[in-house]
């Protein structure tokens, strides 16, 4: 049976496969980017189900609801790629990676999926490569103003056909961070593999479960994010198209993620694929106990966040340091809202000040207002990049004391 692409999720969104196992409960959550203005605050607020499950056949970790897209990815999107150094730095590499070794040249058609405001294009671009993104959201005119072409649109048959008709087929196709938000794989992958021709390659970044585990950064999970790829069902899927799977690394893009190469046809996999696939087996990511023991750790992890947050706020007020898309997982699933959390302070230029927090209604304010009442506690949301941040703030002036929530919440010194 063809796995549903919107609704509950009754079979495996890869193999079809029925028994799916529940590992972690949610609730009902909002969308995490659906940031709210004051009016809406007198309103109703839409939830959803959030839960995490296993496939018992072919053991990717999913999402068992799928909002609909346009609602998950309106074009009033707030984000914007171009605002993390982190991710910057990473399509940097991405770009030099690729040349390095020959894998496009220059006048190479370089096509994103969910391309944002073209941040990872750019690199590309100053490489001589021609560049196109695909973007359902208004980031699309940021990433048109700078010069990287890009169509306003969902990535589908139709947009591909334009593609090939102006521009001819791609010598890279990326999706990163994308190709797991994306709700039916089949027509995704089928639309991907349009685009190529035989030597053509396709790199997928995505969340990884290995780290997801290790770290126990359960707040990856939320409605965008549909699939936690490891590598065996990953390459199952590419095999179900008539592609390969012919390499694989981690990086530690977004607290750690798995960057896939692709290729169409029968391609044998690296050795440094093959390792890390003997990495998944020998960490347990296939065991039902593995991921069993991964959902108590998350519930024990939010009865200590907030208890430390408890003590912390006897002392002094407390204030939360960005508002990424991962923070209001944390902070709805542990139900941390302003009796907390004072603000939610956003680098300056974030379309996200002046807009309250989906379901914890925490107001998001310019950073400055940060260094002007010096709270003495700011909660580390971005927790994946807290060096760098906690480097940034004290170069800027806030005195206060830092607190992470994830891998373990506590004080840190800096």
């Amino acid at each position: 049976m063809t796995p549903k692409t919107t609704g509950p999720v009754t079979h495996c969104q890869i193999c079809g496969h029925t028994k799916l196992i529940e590992i972690l409960s949610f609730g009902h959550q909002p969308i995490v980017q659906e940031y709210l203005t004051e009016k809406m605050l007198h309103e109703p607020e839409d939830t959803y189900p959030l839960n995490l499950v296993r496939c018992s056949a072919c053991g990717l970790v999913q999402l068992d609801y799928i909002v609909e897209p346009k609602k998950v990815f309106p074009k009033e999107y707030p984000y914007r790629t171009g605002l993390t150094n982190m991710l910057l730095r990473n399509f940097r590499q991405l770009a030099d990676t690729l040349e390095a070794e020959g894998l496009f040249k220059k006048g190479d058609l370089v096509v994103d999926i969910g391309s944002n405001d073209g941040s990872l294009l750019v690199p590309f671009k100053k490489k001589g490569a021609r560049v196109f993104g695909v973007e359902p959201t208004n980031a699309a005119k940021d990433a048109n103003k700078k010069g990287i072409t890009t169509v306003q649109d969902f990535f589908s048959a139709v947009v591909v056909k334009r593609i090939l008709k102006k521009h001819g087929k791609a010598r890279v196709v990326t999706a990163t961070n994308v190709f797991a938000h994306i709700n039916d794989t089949s027509t995704l992958v089928r639309n991907v593999r349009a685009l190529m021709g035989e030597g053509s390659l396709f790199v997928s970044e995505s969340q990884y479960l290995l780290d997801t585990l290790e770290k126990t950064e359960f707040d990856c999970v939320y409605h965008e994010h549909l699939r936690f790829y490891t590598l065996k069902p990953f390459m199952r899927l590419m095999e179900m198209h008539g592609m390969s799977v012919v390499d694989a690394e981690r990086i530690s893009a977004a607290g750690g993620s798995i960057r896939i190469y692709a290729k169409r046809g029968k391609h044998p996999l690296s050795a440094r694929a093959s390792k890390l696939l003997a990495d998944e087996r020998k960490a347990g990511l296939y065991d039902a106990k593995t991921l069993r023991e991964f959902g108590e750790k998350v519930r024990q992890k939010k009865r200590d966040l907030v208890s430390l947050l408890l003590e912390c706020k006897k002392k002094g007020r407390i204030v939360g340091i960005g508002s990424p898309a991962r923070s209001n997982t944390l902070l709805g699933f542990t139900h941390i809202d302003t009796t907390l959390l004072d603000y939610l302070c956003e680098k300056k230029g974030s379309p996200k000040i002046g807009m309250y927090a989906p379901g914890t209604h925490i107001p998001v304010v310019d950073e400055g207002r940060l260094l002007k009442e010096q709270p003495e506690y700011a909660l580390l949301l971005s927790w994946h990049i807290g060096p760098e941040l906690i480097q940034i703030l004290r170069k800027v002036g806030y005195k206060g004391t830092f607190i992470v929530p994830l891998p373990r919440a506590e004080i840190v010194a800096d």
